[in-house]
């Protein structure tokens, strides 16, 4: 099994699959050994991946060039290829484990994420061999629409977009609603930055979105769906189209789905990068030909969506999840997660800790077993300093928040949120100030203009931070920021503006003393923010190595050899690559 995602595939997964058949053939064992190109495995870190089975060993950081060894050490003389192991898979006795017993995985449950990493994508053979089109036939055979509705509200799934609406009663108000035409669509707008469990879903098993968007049409009374789908993943938008032409070539997409009288079909509307386009009054207006603009609610799309019809918009996450509760029962999927939490999630893991990549956990485990356990705690022997969930429009987390549970209440009471699933860790070496800033940065570019304290109120915001981390900021504007952050998420009119102050109070809450000291001691304790920081040499700690000299872009250093250097602060622009190069450590922030 070889990676077949944009991580991997832009380090040259498909080359590393063109030699693995080149050598299998040229060694006369393709009869014995196929090669797949599969969906993500998680760990993006680690990329490009290589699984071979039976074993499941896992191969790590792959190149072309090792493949002629690992073929002639694993496939043919049966004994791992030892340069390509992952290290986390070894034992002290020599024992190689099966990847799935590694600290990254073992905790996990692949629901939304089955096949993803196991079939080829772009084979429906595949996904059938593995049950797929078994709930559509199960639901199409022996269900009524009702009874596929209450199967779907007792697992208690919950939208995974952000919103955590219960998918089986946003269901049933569109099924109750006496319209002749209603719609089902696929949000698959996913535009928080570093987030990328949607795409991944549609790049390793895209055949489980449509089997879910066929069954909410059996389930509401729809004979149309449409996925939004950012023209940015090519590859998941290539394997969708594919998976699209399969379904509709084998009759699972067509009228008079598998002779029961039911038709669907599904068409592919591409977004052009809209970050207010995921909130789904303004992806509607979008797919409808106009500009992705929020309206207020309600009416609700379950009563009145696309060209005024009923319609129902989940994410791909939340129908990733769908075949699986039909096929396993409701009391199946709710045996996982909390009581008001049901199930798993996703989360795209990244930031300062080792193992980034994509996970899925039971609804219930703590950050700390997420962060430390499966992500492997931070690198470089640095201290936590901070997660955020929930995206540009989530709030940051402290270490005292490290063993509570990941929920959507829990996240919620805290001043974070579920969100998509984005998962940023930061360390010591972070700057609380410039990560709101930051994200302010980011939703103020992202806002439609259509509301005022969005448009406004969020430039405004980004304005007092900008002044803040420039040292300018006083404590008036300390109490300006926070009373702007409240006026904007009580009037915002959708979920993008409301939420945008999130990272400003979080970080208000938990670290209010870096702000009290980039305004009161005009310092940013972490040395990130430029206009508060300069960079001095340790006269005693200095070599006269002139390293810093030479790489200084503006020559602001100046020094003797085996003397120590000095660096003019008025010259210098505060890049850092001094700090950087030193290998004395004589370098510091001041």
């Amino acid at each position: 099994m070889v990676c077949g995602g944009t991580g991997c595939t832009s380090s040259d997964s498909n080359q590393i699959i063109d030699k693995l058949n080149q050598e299998i053939t040229a060694r006369g064992i393709q009869e014995q050994v196929e090669v797949v190109r599969t969906g993500c495995f998680g760990l993006c870190e680690l990329g490009p991946v290589v699984i071979v089975y039976p074993e499941g060993i896992f191969y790590s950081r792959v190149e072309v060039q090792d493949i002629p060894k690992l073929v002639e050490a694993h496939l043919l003389q049966g004994k791992p290829y030892e340069k390509k192991i992952y290290e986390k898979t070894r034992q002290d006795s020599g024992h190689i484990l099966n990847f799935e017993e590694t600290e990254f995985y073992k905790k996990q449950v692949r629901i939304a994420l089955h096949n993803c990493g196991v079939i080829d994508p772009e084979n429906i053979d595949e996904y059938i061999g593995s049950d797929g089109y078994q709930a559509l036939g199960k639901v199409l055979k022996t269900m009524s629409r009702q009874e596929v509705i209450e199967t779907v509200k007792q697992s208690g799934l919950r939208g995974r977009g952000g919103g955590g609406f219960n998918t089986g009663l946003k269901w049933e108000f569109a099924a109750k609603q006496d319209k002749a035409q209603k719609y089902v669509i696929c949000n698959a707008d996913e535009g928080d930055p570093g987030a990328f469990m949607d795409r991944s879903i549609l790049e390793g098993n895209p055949h489980s979105v449509i089997e879910a968007m066929a069954i909410a049409g059996y389930a509401i009374g729809a004979d149309q769906g449409f996925i939004y789908v950012r023209a940015e993943y090519p590859i998941a938008v290539k394997r969708f189209m594919k998976a699209l032409e399969q379904a509709r070539e084998y009759g699972l997409l067509s009228d008079d789905i598998l002779g029961t009288g039911f038709s669907f079909s599904i068409e592919v509307r591409l977004g052009a990068g809209a970050f207010v386009c995921g909130e789904e009054t303004a992806l509607i207006h979008s797919i409808e030909g106009h500009r992705g603009m929020p309206t207020p609610k309600p009416p609700f799309p379950a009563v009145e969506g696309l060209w005024g019809q009923p319609t129902i918009i989940n994410n791909v996450e939340t129908l990733a999840n769908v075949a699986q509760i039909i096929m396993h029962g409701a009391p199946w999927y709710a045996s996982f997660g909390t009581e008001k939490s049901k199930g798993t999630k996703v989360f795209a893991l990244g930031g300062k800790v080792v193992n980034t990549g994509l996970v899925e956990v039971p609804m219930g485990i703590t950050l700390r077993e997420v962060i430390f356990e499966i992500g492997g705690g931070i690198p470089g022997g640095k201290k936590f300093k901070a997660v955020q969930t929930g995206g540009p429009s989530g709030g940051c987390l402290t270490e005292e928040h490290l063993d509570c549970t990941i929920d959507f209440d829990t996240l919620t009471s805290l001043g974070s949120m579920m969100g998509s699933g984005g998962m940023i860790v930061m360390d010591e070496d972070t700057c609380m100030v410039d990560v709101a800033r930051f994200y302010l940065d980011f939703t103020r570019d992202e806002s439609c203009g259509k509301c005022t304290p969005c448009r406004i109120g969020t430039k405004r915001l980004l304005e007092l931070l900008d002044k803040i981390t420039e040292g300018k900021g006083t404590m008036e504007d300390l109490e300006k920021l926070e009373n702007l952050s409240k006026q904007i998420r009580n009037a915002s009119l959708c979920a993008l503006g409301q939420t945008a102050p999130n990272p400003v109070l979080s970080t208000l809450k938990y670290f209010r003393e870096e702000y009290l000291a980039h305004i009161v001691d005009h310092k940013c304790p972490a040395g990130v923010c430029k206009s508060l920081i300069a960079y001095q040499i340790d006269q005693e700690l200095c070599r006269g190595c002139s390293l810093c000299a030479k790489k200084c872009p503006v020559d602001a250093i100046s020094g003797e050899l085996k003397e120590p250097f000095v660096i003019d602060t008025a010259v210098c622009i505060k890049c850092g690559v001094c700090f950087d190069v030193c290998k004395f450590k004589a370098v510091a922030v001041v």
